[in-house]
C-alpha cells in the first residue's frame, strides 16, 4: 500500500525528473538525425562503382566518346556538336548527409536564387533569433518557478490576480514580435507571386505516375521524359532505364535521372506545372521553388537561377506507390550551351529571323498592307530596311489622277 510519506518523497524529486526528461528528449532528437539521414553523396564520390556481376564500363572515356554516346541516345545531332551533361563536380543543390555535417543536415540548403537568399536571410536573421529568445525565456520562467516554489521550500505563492503593467507588457510584446515577423514575410510572399516577364523562357513540367516530363513550347514544343536511374544492388524501379554510375556524369543515387531538365542560367524562366493523373508537386529546395502540379490546371511561377550547376529536388506531394522515386534534376548552363542542347533534342528557335526580316511575316504579325506595300504611282516608298514606321508619321499620298 502506498503511504503518504512515499508520495511526499517522490514529489520532492519532480523537478529533477522534469530536467532529466527534458535533457533526454533533446539528446534523443539530435541522435535520431544519424539514423534517418542518408548519405546521398556516396555515389558521387565513386560514380563508376559497379555491383558484383555487372559489366564494368571503360575506366577512362574521352570527351568525344561521351559526346558520341549522348548523340546515340538522343538519335539527334546538333549543328554545333553533341551535348555532354555536367558532371558531379557541378552539383550545388542536394541534401547533406548527417555524417558529412550534422548541422548542415538539419538546416536549409544553400540558396541559388534571389527569393531563396531572401528567405534564408529571413530565417537566419529574424525567425531563428526570435524563436531562440522566446524559448530560452519560457524555459527560464519554468525552471525558476519549479525551483522557487518546490514543496521543500514550503513557500506561499502570491495571491495577486491583476497587474496592469504586466498585462500591458505581455500584450504589446507579442504584437511587436508578430509585426517584426510579418513585414519580411509579406515581402517574401509578394516576391514569390511576381509574374514572369513577357520574354521569359517557358518550360512546362508535367507530373506522371511516376516520372516527370519537361516541355519547351517556345523551342518547338518537344518534351523530355525524365526517369530516376536504378540503384545498383537494389530492385529495379524503372526497368527501361540504366543503372546509376554507368556514365561519368551520374550524380547521387535516388536523385539522378536519365534526362535532366536543362535550362539557361541568369535569365527569367516561366515554370508551368500540371499533372497528368494525380496531384504532384515540383519542388527544388536549393532554388526555393515549390509548385503543385494539379490535373486540369496550369500553375505558373517565375524562376531565375543565379549560378550554373546541377540542382536536385523531388516530388513533394504523395502521389502513389512510387512517390519516393520521382526525383527532379535541373541542369543550369550558359545560354550558348543551352541552345546547343535544344538543337540536340530537335528543338528550334523562332526568334532567329532570316535575312530580309521574313520571320515577322511567318510569325503571323498583323500589318497594314496598305502601309507596307502602297499602290504603285502614289509616291509613297516602303520604309527603309523593312522597318515599319508609325502610321501617324507616314505621309498620306493622294492617288494619281
Amino acid at each position: 500500500m502506498i503511504s503518504a510519506s512515499w508520495l511526499r518523497d517522490n514529489n520532492r524529486l519532480t523537478a529533477g525528473r522534469i530536467l532529466a526528461m527534458l535533457c533526454a528528449a533533446i539528446l534523443l532528437a539530435f541522435t535520431a538525425q544519424g539514423a534517418y539521414a542518408a548519405p546521398p553523396q556516396a555515389s558521387v564520390q565513386a560514380p563508376a562503382a559497379q555491383p558484383v556481376g555487372e559489366a564494368t564500363p571503360a575506366p577512362q572515356a574521352s570527351d568525344s566518346a561521351a559526346a558520341d554516346h549522348v548523340a546515340a541516345d538522343t538519335g539527334e545531332a546538333a549543328e554545333a556538336g553533341s551535348y555532354v551533361p555536367m558532371g558531379p563536380d557541378m552539383i550545388k543543390g542536394q541534401p547533406t548527409s548527417y555524417e558529412e555535417s550534422p548541422l548542415a543536415s538539419m538546416h536549409f540548403q544553400k540558396q541559388y536564387s534571389d527569393d531563396g537568399e531572401f528567405a534564408l536571410w529571413m530565417h537566419d536573421a529574424i525567425l531563428l533569433p526570435v524563436i531562440v529568445v522566446i524559448s530560452l525565456f519560457v524555459l527560464f520562467l519554468l525552471l525558476f518557478v519549479v525551483a522557487k516554489y518546490r514543496r521543500r521550500e514550503n513557500r506561499a505563492p502570491s495571491r495577486t490576480t491583476h497587474n496592469t503593467l504586466i498585462e500591458v507588457i505581455w500584450t504589446l510584446v507579442p504584437v511587436l514580435v508578430l509585426v517584426v515577423i510579418a513585414v519580411p514575410s509579406i515581402s517574401l510572399l509578394a516576391r514569390q507571386y511576381k509574374s514572369p516577364p513577357k520574354d521569359a523562357i517557358t518550360i512546362k513540367a508535367t507530373g506522371y505516375q511516376w516520372y516527370w516530363g519537361y516541355t519547351y513550347p517556345d523551342q518547338g514544343g518537344f518534351e523530355v521524359i525524365s526517369y530516376m536511374l536504378n540503384t545498383p544492388g537494389e530492385p529495379k524501379v524503372n526497368p527501361t532505364t540504366r543503372m546509376n554510375g554507368t556514365e561519368p556524369w551520374d550524380g547521387p543515387t535516388h536523385l539522378e535521372v536519365d534526362n535532366r531538365m536543362v535550362v539557361p542560367v541568369g535569365v527569367p524562366l516561366r515554370i508551368q506545372t500540371t499533372g497528368a493523373d494525380v496531384i504532384h508537386s515540383f519542388a527544388v529546395p536549393s532554388l526555393w521553388f515549390k509548385l503543385d502540379a494539379v490535373p486540369g490546371r496550369i500553375n505558373e511561377r517565375l524562376l531565375t537561377i543565379k549560378e550554373p550547376g546541377i540542382y536536385y529536388g523531388q516530388c513533394s506531394e504523395l502521389c502513389g506507390a512510387k512517390h519516393g522515386y520521382m526525383p527532379i534534376a535541373i541542369e543550369a548552363v550558359p545560354m550558348a550551351r543551352w541552345r546547343q542542347w535544344v538543337l540536340t533534342k530537335g528543338g528550334s528557335f523562332q526568334t532567329e529571323e532570316p535575312a530580309g526580316g521574313a520571320a515577322q511575316g511567318e510569325a503571323g504579325e498583323f500589318e497594314d498592307t496598305q502601309t507596307r506595300n502602297p499602290p504603285s504611282g502614289t509616291g509613297v516608298e516602303p520604309p527603309a530596311n523593312n522597318e515599319d514606321k508609325p502610321l501617324e508619321n507616314q505621309p498620306i499620298a493622294s492617288p494619281a489622277v
